[in-house]
């Protein structure tokens, strides 16, 4: 494997692949690592495959791209000629074969982001392969087990803040339906190829500005994205991001162009919701609407209506919404911050909102997904917890150093487990910033509402338990989803031991 690199600290530990380390947790683990191409690997995916197996096959060409934002026009990284990348489509127990040919003048990777598919595909160089070179080919060849909204994204890097990421939707085969369409939501928030590239705002963070508690954010003098944040506050998630962002958008284009969604009244539409932004979460409404959430992160929850709901980096949500009669927007405002992404429901004439509009909704009930409990089929059955990890989440804008247990990444101890084991996460937050949570391979059930997912918002100073079962065995990466905090060193690894 290749060596590890601060500028790559997010890409994986070549330690987590190769050695033991201390492991932070209440009981230790010995033993050989379990790694990509062990034998366990092929075997967990035998079990994945569906009777009947079909093969769904792609292409990705990872390139130097000029995007028109609907107004901007930048130039960037993608994966065509326009953000999001291709939607791939699958059904569950389907066989996906990806081919990437990076056409970057770096290497690149990529990830697939929720799926708890075979480790030696999971994107994360240094972790579960070499790095795609530039001009170089990797072929992705995985079955996806389990129905869901799901993105790709690279694992190298900042990549993910240029415009290199796309959508995974896995249907299921027993889908109910009970819509009548579906419309796919892509929110984002945007710099690249406005004077700055991602790579220089993560120059500019770790030069940034120091205060008492690490909460002076500090300014960048002539950043055209409005210089790094100081007063990104949220009543609802605290300290909500380190970046001002020039745009927001959703499904690439800025509120001045909106995409739009034509119906008819009293339709019923399916919205596959997906942040994929890197330091902003946000808070999204249908003026004039409620939204039944159905799904998180893939899974089916208790339906819950809520007047808006709140999406933090890396989570997806489905929601169903009856079209009422004229022109809505739906608004993606970025919270804690100043600015928004919008798109429009149509389904009849009339004026479209301004692009600055604020719906009511946004100042209603807002839900979060800790607040979401599992629907009964999915709720993780009831045993005994084998092994806890205790992952506390530190760091400060004062030197840009981001932690878990007190270390960065290249010094992080892996998370040892055993195969069949139940083990538990208690993710304490002792940061004055939220942090959106993510394990790759694996669902967890949320301890206090059983919700199933793979990325989970923690407050500041707040903990959040989670469970997993230990059935997906290699080296995963573990990490904030906050691109510039992972990057900084806030990672570390759930290792299988042998």
């Amino acid at each position: 494997m290749p060596a590890i690199s601060r500028r790559t600290v997010l890409l994986g530990s070549a330690g987590g692949l190769l050695t033991v380390g201390g492991l932070a947790a209440c009981s230790t683990s010995s033993g050989t690592a379990v790694t990509s191409s062990s034998r366990a690997v092929e075997t967990a995916e035998r079990g994945r495959r569906a009777a009947g197996q079909r093969t769904v096959t792609a292409r990705l060409a990872p390139r130097q791209a000029t995007l028109d934002l609907g107004g901007p026009v930048v130039r960037s990284w993608a994966y065509g000629d326009g953000v999001p990348g291709p939607l791939l489509r699958a059904t569950a127990g389907d066989r996906v074969v990806v081919t990437v040919d990076n056409a970057l003048p770096e290497s690149t990777s990529v990830h697939w982001h929720g799926v708890a598919l075979r480790n030696d595909m999971d994107g994360v160089p240094g972790m579960t392969q070499n790095p795609i070179g530039a001009n170089k080919q990797f072929t992705y060849d995985f079955t996806v087990p389990d129905p869901g909204t799901y993105f790709y994204h690279p694992h190298s890097g900042v990549q993910l803040d240029r415009g290199l990421y796309g959508v995974l939707v896995v249907d299921d085969p027993a889908e109910p339906g009970a819509y009548d369409a579906e419309w796919i939501v892509v929110l984002d928030d945007w710099v690249d190829g406005t004077g700055q590239t991602p790579d220089d705002v993560l120059a500019a963070l770790r030069k940034g500005g120091a205060g008492a508690g690490g909460m002076d954010h500090g300014s960048m003098g002539g950043m055209p994205m409005g210089g790094l944040g100081g007063d990104m506050q949220s009543p609802l998630i605290g300290g909500a991001g380190d970046v001002a962002y020039p745009h927001y958008l959703i499904n690439g284009r800025v509120p001045a162009s909106p995409v739009t969604l034509s119906a008819k009244p009293g339709q019923r539409v399916r919205i596959r919701m997906i942040n994929a932004a890197s330091d902003t979460a946000f808070r999204v409404a249908v003026g004039g609407h409620r939204l039944t959430v159905t799904h998180s992160d893939g899974f089916p929850v208790a339906t819950t209506e809520t007047d808006a709901l709140l999406v933090g980096m890396g989570e997806r949500f489905d929601v169903l919404v009856t079209l009422g009669d004229g022109t809505f927007p739906l608004v993606a405002s970025a919270e804690g911050k100043s600015g928004q992404g919008m798109a429009l429901v149509r389904t009849a004439g009339g004026e479209a909102p301004s692009p600055n509009v604020k719906p009511t909704e946004l100042r209603k009930h807002v839900v979060l997904g800790t607040q979401l409990r599992a629907a009964p089929q999915v709720a993780l059955r009831s045993r005994q917890v084998d092994r806890k990890h205790d992952l506390v989440l530190g760091g400060s804008m004062r030197n840009y150093r981001w932690t878990i247990n007190g270390k960065t990444f290249d010094d992080a101890d892996p998370l040892g487990v055993r195969q069949g084991e139940r083990v538990r996460l208690r993710l304490r937050n002792m940061s004055m910033m939220f942090h959106p949570m993510h394990v790759h391979g694996h669902t967890f059930g949320l301890r206090e509402t059983g919700a199933r997912k793979d990325t989970v918002i923690v407050r500041p100073m707040a903990a959040v338990e989670v469970d997993l079962d230990a059935d997906n065995p290699g080296q995963w990466a573990t990490h904030c989803h906050n691109i510039y905090h992972a990057e900084a060193g806030m990672m570390t690894t759930l290792s299988y031991r042998g």
